[in-house]
């Protein structure tokens, strides 16, 4: 049994999120195990680092799959930017050893989240940015960053109000980056919760707005979900790389 790697990049816009679901193909796993399925000949399981939510993109997903099949991966690839949808694009494939898990052995992640603050008109970039007609004090959200950095109980920042495991998750760095109308936050951490980034940006934007004190941020960790900040809107978000 082969294993084998792809780098994956995708337009979130149309999909309901990364993982299979039940009565729909619109998810990109769905569409990843449908394709490789009819290329090899067999059922074919993908398995990614993560869940995207719906309407998350990713230029640096990581997944693997197990076959059979004894196809070479440069063909598979061929195949795979051959029958896949515009919107998914696979830039990389590549045989592993066995114990290679997308999941398991991912070691942290970086996402990226774009914010457009300016008045200027935001066309052509619109699907992949939230726009916020409003000024923000980028070096109070700064400092807000920083109180974030680290290892900490980050159960404020997740979704999942029915979660039984840890919650500690250690951030390794944020940055937030200043091109014109656009402010880029970034986050690298080791593991996040379900809807952990998007949180943590609308937290950092209620900072910015001047509706939350940054001092405040270490209250958080360990807290309720309602204590954090409101949940950012998902087409601003990107899954930039995976870490093995």
């Amino acid at each position: 049994m082969r294993n084998l790697r792809l780098e994956i990049c995708y337009d979130g816009t149309r999909y309901r999120g990364w993982q299979r679901l039940p009565g729909t193909a619109n998810t990109i796993q769905g569409k990843l195990e449908e394709c490789l399925s009819r290329i090899l000949g067999q059922p074919v399981q993908v398995i990614g680092s993560g869940r995207t939510d719906a309407g998350v993109h990713a230029l640096g997903q990581t997944a693997n799959f197990h076959c059979e099949s004894d196809l070479p991966a440069e063909e598979i690839l061929s195949a795979l930017r051959r029958y896949l949808p515009e919107d998914i694009g696979i830039r990389s494939c590549r045989e592993v050893p066995d114990r290679f898990h997308a999941r398991l052995s991912a070691r942290e992640k970086t996402y990226r989240y774009r914010l457009w603050t300016g008045d200027e008109p935001c066309v052509f970039e619109r699907k992949y940015v939230t726009v916020l007609r409003e000024p923000l004090d980028e070096e109070k959200m700064a400092r807000a960053a920083e109180l974030l950095t680290g290892r900490h109980d980050f159960r404020a920042f997740c979704a999942n109000s029915h979660m039984k495991k840890s919650t500690v998750r250690t951030i390794h760095a944020i940055s937030l980056e200043r091109s014109g109308p656009e402010l880029d936050i970034s986050v690298t951490a080791d593991g996040f919760l379900y809807n952990m980034m998007r949180i943590l940006v609308g937290t950092l934007i209620e900072v910015g707005r001047g509706d939350r004190d940054e001092a405040s941020i270490p209250d958080l960790f360990g807290a309720a979900r309602a204590e954090a900040g409101f949940l950012a809107p998902a087409q601003g978000l990107c899954l930039m790389e995976v870490f093995y």
